[in-house]
């Protein structure tokens, strides 16, 4: 009678039941067959649990016949080694070395040669399946653990060796439950570059101040050492902490990746993303054969930061178009389609032209007009028109660098904005999204309404600078977001005349 053990799978970022059946034909020549769509690192997993099954005490594999591995559904790609645990225990109980009831538990897990159980990637994404599924303990590598303890209503035991786990099931010497640590205070990053350090700016600081109250997307540009990469690294200490619904969605994202920390268990802090200008397209918004998150989806909840912006290859930017818009990403495959979160503020830095000293009044550009011309098209317009504050940083004056006196501190500006998002938070409860720059039209006619001399403006503005109609939407959405860092409850003429200057192009 095959033996049936349930573990996950991990479809993008959600968890899909598995079933792996263990039959054993003690007949004929030794064979060991996996099937159900296993990648390469799912077939190595017969050599390390025939390993583990051996040094851990048990009757191993080679001395059987015909060992038949199904990994069900047998339609569903199955990768990584996380099927080791499930397949040890389905074979020990195939061949009677193991008796226990598999319906209420699921199963994770790497093995070592000598047995030992090693971390895996996903277990939030198969801890939410288990709550979900109403199974009632789940069985984790002992690294993996806390994170496995986040997600409330399961038992999760941690899981050392497969020989303590066999003892477990048995009854002879129990392994006790995981009882996650006291939750420690979300913060902001205490070690981020911190606004008092730049000097001058203070107009890029003021609009990444309303970028980081409503979530809009800031494109920096000005001449090299004008502080644009000083000023992103800068925005996330001024942004607000993250809730804990936040955290657990960031490091849900980490988790499926394969990008949290061993012993971390919880994301507190809000994810800054610094690719590489070589970066490609599935590395910046994810994909692969079984896709995985990339860049975008690493940064939600964050800031997304690209440096020379212009030098990213423009079809790798095109890619941008939708996270930017619609706050998520969708990849589709053959085998299906995933979507991925990627609500993140966007700041990107380029210089105004190849040598980067175009426009600068203390030295002269050496570029010539089509090769100015050429390097700013590489930021398309649909890019562009994504982005709702567009600053120039010129180089600071000499006397701003050699002034003793700080600037505004990140904690101060940080208390205005996070008066601001309370604003919102209150503004947007049940309507599920959490920033003015996730408004969409039928949102921004109920809560940006005008008087009639700001309409007249901005009617005027939008004819002579030929804004697209995205363009307006974002206009009204920074002018709420500048409203409410006044505390005001209705948009005045300042607010739009404020939110206008940040929608120049860069190369005016």
């Amino acid at each position: 009678m095959p033996a049936r053990i349930f573990s996950v799978a991990t479809v993008g970022l959600d968890g899909v039941l598995v079933e792996a059946e263990v039959d054993v034909l003690s007949q004929g020549l030794h064979a060991f067959t996996l099937v159900g769509l296993p990648d390469t690192s799912v077939k190595e997993s017969r050599e390390r649990v025939s390993s583990a099954i051996k040094n851990s005490g048990f009757k191993p594999p080679h001395q059987n016949g015909r060992i038949t591995v199904n990994l069900a559904p047998a339609d569903l790609p199955k990768q990584g080694p996380v099927y080791d645990l499930p397949i040890a225990l389905g074979y020990l109980r195939a061949t009677g070395q193991l008796e226990f009831d598999p319906e209420s538990k699921l199963f994770l897990g790497e093995l070592a040669l000598d047995g030992a159980v090693r971390r895996v990637n996903g277990v939030i994404s198969a801890a939410v399946l288990a709550r979900d599924m109403k199974f009632k303990e789940i069985y984790v590598p002992l690294e993996n653990a806390e994170e496995t303890s986040l997600i409330p209503g399961i038992t999760v035991y941690p899981v050392r060796t497969l020989f303590s786990l066999v003892a477990h099931l048995l009854g002879r010497e129990l392994i006790e439950k995981f009882i996650p640590h006291d939750p420690i205070a979300i913060g902001p990053d205490p070690h981020g570059m911190n606004m008092s350090e730049v000097r001058g700016q203070e107009h890029a600081k003021r609009a990444l101040e309303i970028a980081a109250s409503g979530g809009h997307n800031t494109i920096l540009v000005g001449p090299p050492g004008s502080g644009k990469t000083l000023l992103a690294r800068a925005l996330p200490t001024i942004l607000p902490a993250l809730s804990l619904s936040e955290s657990l969605e960031v490091t849900k994202i980490f988790s499926v990746a394969g990008k949290l920390s061993s012993g971390k268990a919880l994301i507190r802090l809000r994810p800054f993303r610094s690719p590489h200008h070589s970066a490609s397209a599935i590395s910046l918004v994810g994909g692969g054969t079984i896709p995985k998150p990339g860049e975008v989806s690493l940064a939600h909840r964050g800031v997304l930061f690209l440096d020379e912006f212009a030098e990213f290859p423009k079809s790798v930017l095109e890619n941008l178009r939708q996270p930017l818009e619609d706050g998520f990403v969708s990849v589709s495959r053959i085998k299906g389609t995933s979507i991925f979160p990627a609500r993140f503020t966007l700041v990107a830095a380029m210089n105004p032209c190849p040598c980067g000293y175009a426009g600068d009044p203390e030295r002269m550009c050496s570029c010539a007009p089509f090769h100015v011309t050429r390097y700013r098209e590489k930021i398309s317009g649909p890019i562009l028109d994504r982005i709702d504050l567009q600053v120039s940083c010129p180089r600071p004056k000499i006397e701003k660098l050699e002034e003793d006196a700080n600037g505004e501190s990140s904690e101060s500006i940080r208390e205005r904005v996070e008066a601001a998002r309370s604003i919102q938070t209150i503004r947007f409860e049940g309507r599920g999204i959490h920033t003015n720059s996730e408004m969409g039209p039928e949102m921004i006619r109920e809560f940006c309404p005008l008087d009639d001399n700001s309409k007249m403006v901005l009617r005027g503005a939008v004819s002579e600078l030929k804004l697209s109609a995205r363009s307006y939407h974002r206009i009204l959405k920074v002018a709420r977001t500048i409203a409410d860092l006044s505390g005001a409850e209705h948009i005045s003429l300042d607010n739009i005349t404020e939110a206008l200057q940040y929608r120049f192009r860069t190369e005016q």
